[in-house]
């Protein structure tokens, strides 16, 4: 469900102000926690380090990224492989 337009988007007033801190093409990698804020156009070009539970995935803001969330681009799950025999015999060749 989407949030209401008399709100308007949430980002997190932190992340803010981190970004007003940095000059456009700047580098350095922004941490966050805030996996719930939507991707504005004033974060494109820099590179956020969104937290998935264990460590800060890179990610880098590009205009198609505007309106999504931060949290849809670090993964928070990740896949090893299906077991059983049929994935050894994949194995073995």
């Amino acid at each position: 469900m989407s949030r209401s337009l008399k709100k308007g988007p949430y980002v997190d007033a932190k992340l803010l102000k981190k970004i007003g801190n940095l000059k456009v093409g700047d580098k350095t990698i922004v941490k966050t926690w805030a996996r719930a804020s939507t991707i504005t156009p004033e974060m494109i070009g820099f590179t956020f380090g969104v937290h998935n539970g264990k460590e800060h995935i890179p990610v880098f803001i590009i205009e198609d990224m505007v309106g999504h969330k931060l949290g849809e681009f670090s993964p928070t799950r990740k896949f090893v492989r299906h077991g059983g025999k049929m994935q050894q015999e994949l194995e073995k060749k």
